[in-house]
């Protein structure tokens, strides 16, 4: 077999592989589309291409009579921009310090991180619930949005050290001797160079208490403190919820605000994933 009989094998099996898991990836994308423009209420009627495709769904979740739809998305939207600030400050100044510092604890401290970020948080359901009892953050977004920085530490903190770790310290030695100080080395030099991995770890911890159900079910109670996730749940658990169709289209409206997000910081994805698990 000549060598360019087997470059056109190669490249026919790559390209069907990758039309294999086009087609997985978006079959269910289109059926979740097609059913938010299905006339009716109930999905077992429901087709991929809807013959009377209607927006009516999509008008009812913004019809505040109808609907908390609005609220929910509020609530979601404000838990997730705070969970990506704090969380991008905590994790940049953690990083920050394993990489450039040593000090008593240092290995110990990267040590139980490693372990921590293999346990989920819904793992830790009744301690977290007896916490937020105490501590009466039961019910409010505050109690979810310091759960969410919290899980998002450890993680996060390895990818961007071990991003950290791949910018020159003799960067931070030239700055020094200059007379920069720790805070101005941190957020004139350190923090301008690690723009991928700090793009990479928003989407992260914005979108983690986007598509969260679990910790939202469970810590809150009101209607009108749902997230989004809790919020549809809510539309179609109910004895008489059958709103599966509205249900679809707000699921798909879901996808805007972290789609939009994606292709604001799409540049910085890739060297900041790559380079994150570098070095450790």
């Amino acid at each position: 077999m000549s060598i360019k009989t087997q470059k056109t094998i190669r490249l026919t099996l790559s390209y069907a592989v990758i039309l294999v898991m086009f087609a997985i990836i978006l079959y269910p994308i289109l059926w979740i589309v097609g059913s938010s423009l299905n006339p009716g209420d109930s999905l077992s009627g429901s087709s991929m291409i809807p013959e009377n495709a209607t927006f009516k769904h999509y008008a009812a979740l913004f019809d505040t009579s109808q609907s908390n739809y609005l609220i929910w998305y509020a609530n979601s939207l404000k838990i997730s921009i705070l969970t990506m600030i704090f969380s991008l400050i905590l994790v940049s100044l953690t990083a920050y310090s394993f990489s450039r510092y040593r000090f008593i604890g240092r290995k110990n401290g990267l040590l139980t991180f490693l372990i921590l970020q293999m346990i989920p948080n819904f793992a830790a359901l009744i301690a977290i619930f007896v916490l937020a009892t105490v501590t009466k953050l039961v019910d409010t977004h505050l109690g979810l949005i310091l759960i969410y920085v919290g899980g998002a530490i450890p993680m996060n903190t390895w990818l961007m050290k071990g991003y950290l770790d791949t910018i020159p310290k003799e960067l931070d030695e030239s700055a020094k001797m200059d007379g920069a100080g720790h805070l101005r080395i941190f957020f004139q030099i350190v923090m301008p160079l690690a723009k991928p991995i700090i793009a990479v770890i928003a989407l992260f911890t914005f979108t983690a208490p986007f598509g969260d159900f679990i910790l939202a079910k469970v810590l809150l109670r009101s209607a009108e403190n749902y997230t989004l996730a809790v919020g549809l749940y809510d539309m179609i658990s109910k004895q008489f919820g059958n709103q599966f169709t509205a249900f679809a289209a707000g699921s798909v409206l879901i996808a805007v605000p972290i789609a939009l997000l994606f292709l604001a910081c799409q540049k910085y994805f890739i060297s900041g994933l790559t380079a994150g698990g570098t070095k450790g």
